[in-house]
């Protein structure tokens, strides 16, 4: 167990290191994530399509917040395999089930990303 001065300490870190943890944490994702270029390709497909078919600012707002939705969806799901594979490194059912689960959220963000999507672009297309 941790002592009161170690937490202590834990608690006093300095707010420009959170935002430099933050940023670390970003590029751990930029480098552990197999889907990321996926994700970027992505998002540059969803810019193209909205500047290219004058989407409104309303449908602005829900693009951003759909690929938003994704790309943290994908980032917790990063964060717990990365989490279940230091503390479970054998093979493990729940351990299993657990990244399962989160892969399933990411699954979950994409069809919601891609309804909205086909909400705000089919009409522009038909």
């Amino acid at each position: 167990m941790d002592s009161k001065k170690e937490i202590k300490a834990w608690h006093k870190v300095k707010i420009s290191d959170r935002f430099l943890n933050a940023f670390r944490g970003m590029y751990v994702f930029y480098r552990t994530s197999r889907h990321f270029y996926i994700l970027v390709s992505s998002v540059v497909l969803v810019l193209f399509f909205g500047f290219y078919l004058n989407v409104s600012n309303f449908e602005w707002m829900m693009l951003v917040f759909s690929i938003g939705f994704v790309v943290v969806s994908e980032v917790f799901n990063t964060a717990i395999e990365i989490d279940i594979d230091l503390t479970s490194p054998g093979y493990h059912p729940f351990a299993r089930d657990t990244k399962d689960v989160a892969a399933a959220a990411v699954v979950l963000s994409i069809i919601i990303a891609s309804i909205i999507g086909m909400i705000v672009f089919l009409p522009k297309i038909f």
